[in-house]
């Protein structure tokens, strides 16, 4: 019967870790937009995370250069670790367009991609728990759907945004940082598909 070990599972414990850093910080990036009222304090608070990421990574790299067997393919394992990174990097760098643009207040369809990016990461969140049990699990799978559903809702609500921009807004300096900020938005959801459908690969893979 197919058992890991605690230093394979050990692996997953750094995914799992991750996702909840993406999903933490897409809360925060929230609580920004919702709540635009001191956006300093939540960019610094963006920043911890990111810097929490970034050490999962590199703790990923040195335990793969530690293990002589790991519970997946190598490569598949730091690319997991590394595109887990990733959103967490586009949230904060989202967050400080908000100060870089000097904006005021926000509007509604970037609170809407931030809703479907906090929804998008919890899922994800939930992948990475079941990706000790991935041989067993019934649950991957229909996440990831989920995950993909979320992605093309947010592909759908970006395009209405951009669109409501250059038809309605007059100001063409709002129209290029509202713009790049939904463009961040909608790529930090592609990492998050991305992701997922890497990790169903890989499950595949293995199963």
């Amino acid at each position: 019967m197919f058992r890991m070990t605690q230093r394979e599972t050990a692996f997953f414990d750094v995914f799992e870790q991750a996702s909840k850093i993406a999903c933490e910080s897409a809360v925060i990036l929230q609580e920004l937009v919702l709540r635009y009222d001191d956006p300093d304090a939540k960019i610094k608070a963006l920043e911890v995370k990111e810097h929490e990421g970034d050490k999962l990574v590199h703790a990923m790299m040195d335990r793969l250069n530690r293990s002589f067997i790991t519970p997946m393919d190598r490569e598949d394992l730091f690319l997991i670790s590394k595109d887990l990174d990733t959103i967490t990097d586009l949230v904060e760098s989202t967050a400080h367009l908000f100060t870089m643009f000097d904006v005021h207040s926000v509007k509604d369809e970037a609170k809407d991609l931030v809703r479907l990016l906090v929804a998008a990461t919890a899922e994800l969140h939930a992948v990475t728990k079941e990706m000790k049990n991935f041989k067993k699990s019934r649950d991957l799978k229909p996440r990831v759907i989920e995950i993909n559903r979320i992605e093309n809702e947010g592909d759908r609500l970006y395009r209405r945004a951009v669109r409501a921009l250059f038809t309605q807004e007059k100001d063409p300096l709002e129209v290029m940082k509202w713009k790049e900020v939904y463009e961040y938005l909608e790529s930090a959801l592609d990492a998050c598909e991305h992701v997922a459908n890497i990790i169903l690969g890989v499950v595949v893979k293995h199963a």
